[in-house]
């Protein structure tokens, strides 16, 4: 059926090259049942009325395969009268409330976890609420509201609130300390839509941070305890060419995101950060998927122990621990291939073997700190995937990382969705 569909819709675009355009009769929603149907057609290109063009159709049903209320879209065409068409978008929906948790240990007995709980289909608009409670030594929780499509089908809001504390190793001197830190924080974000492959996200946030010393190393020039309001202003923008097929994904996307922070203590001084994160999937075979994520960021290269970019288990290299180091710069590669070994209707096991590597640029270094020795870590590994196709985000994922390079360690890292 679909290939007398497909076989019909390309017939049809050729008549209208040689005799005249086919215009769209009307655009009909099939399957939906929480997303809104007025949502889906406000966010569409295809109007009542306008040129039948199946490129433009196709990026609609791109679009809606991203929205994380739809597991799955396609569409069919069909005459209706006057040489005019109905337009079908047919939607498998996503069941949106969905519980997160991500728990990473390390050889060192670190332990740490997140729990949460989203709504991401708010209203039937595509809006996400929700917020998680997370426990790193210390309590911290969070609460998150984003609605792309708020205002328009091309602009929208963000605000996010967090009061996170965690216990941050400080480093000078060849030697650390370990911190209690707290940054409590509110962000208020614009979001734009430019076209189906371009975005961008412009916004505030204010903060506090506060480091109370615990134990370890000490300083005369390294204060025991801070506490410092700042002003930092937050730019992103996004070039998405990302194809989705159930569990699969292949295309390409690139996001660049700078800060520029504002302080009011000269030992936190102002700084900006920018860093462009580079996203290559390709599908290999009926099973296969190849996945990879490049970092490349920069900092203002002050010789501080507070330095932004951080060395951790759950952001960038699996198995290294929780913040090991820190640096004013960062290169990092994750790739990884994903094997579909169980597929049984809503339910995929998926193997997945990886390596994780990266190196930093110590706070006041300079380029060459990206090849020493002692700044590169490399970590292979395995892990599971434990998949429903009927649910946003529903992937359970277990890896287990082993550093090959010089004092590395080992552990396993859980959460939920794919690590990137």
């Amino acid at each position: 059926m679909k290939k007398v569909v497909l076989f019909f819709v390309f017939f049809s675009l050729i008549a209208s090259n040689l005799f005249g355009q086919n215009i769209v009769h009307d655009l009909k929603i099939q399957g939906n049942e929480k997303l809104k149907t007025t949502f889906i057609k406000s966010i569409s290109t295809i109007k009542s009325g306008s040129v039948l063009d199946s490129t433009i159709i196709e990026q609609d049903i791109l679009r809606l395969k991203r929205l994380p209320s739809v597991s799955h879209a396609y569409y069919q065409v069909f005459p209706s009268e006057d040489n005019q068409y109905n337009v079908f978008y047919n939607i498998e929906e996503n069941f949106t409330l969905i519980p997160s948790a991500n728990v990473f240990t390390t050889d060192n007995d670190e332990f740490a976890y997140r729990l949460g709980l989203y709504e991401f289909n708010l209203f039937g608009r595509n809006i996400t609420f929700g917020g998680f409670y997370q426990k790193d030594i210390y309590s911290s929780y969070a609460f998150n509201f984003r609605a792309p499509y708020l205002f328009s089908n091309k602009l929208g809001l963000a605000i996010n609130y967090q009061d996170l504390t965690t216990q941050e190793p400080v480093f000078f001197d060849n030697t650390s300390s370990n911190y209690k830190y707290n940054n409590n924080s509110i962000e208020i974000l614009g979001l734009y839509e430019f076209n189906f492959k371009n975005r961008l996200e412009l916004g505030i946030n204010y903060f506090v941070e506060d480091y109370q010393y615990k134990f370890g190393a000490t300083n005369p020039n390294v204060p025991q305890a801070l506490n410092v309001h700042k002003w930092l202003a937050k730019g992103i923008y996004e070039y998405n060419k990302l194809d989705y097929f159930y569990q699969y994904v292949s295309g390409f996307k690139s996001q660049f995101n700078f800060q520029y922070v504002t302080s009011t203590n000269d030992m936190l001084p102002d700084f900006f950060i920018g860093w462009n994160d580079f996203f290559l999937f390709k599908r290999i075979g009926e099973k296969g998927n190849w996945a990879s994520r490049l970092r490349l960021g920069l900092s203002t290269n002050d010789e501080t122990p507070f330095a932004p970019f951080s060395v951790d288990n759950n952001i960038n290299i699996r198995g290294v621990g929780n913040t090991i180091d820190r640096g004013t710069g960062a290169v990092v590669l994750n790739s990884e291939y994903r094997q579909t070994l169980i597929e049984k209707g809503w339910f995929v096991l998926q193997g997945n073997a990886f390596i994780d590597a990266g190196s930093w640029r110590n706070p006041g270094g300079d380029l060459g700190d990206f090849s020493q020795d002692d700044n590169i870590k490399v970590y292979p590994g395995l892990g599971l995937r434990f998949i429903h196709k009927k649910i946003y985000n529903a992937i359970f994922r277990i890896d287990y990382g082993v550093g090959v390079t010089p004092n590395s360690s080992k552990g396993f890292v859980f959460g939920i969705g794919q690590y990137f």
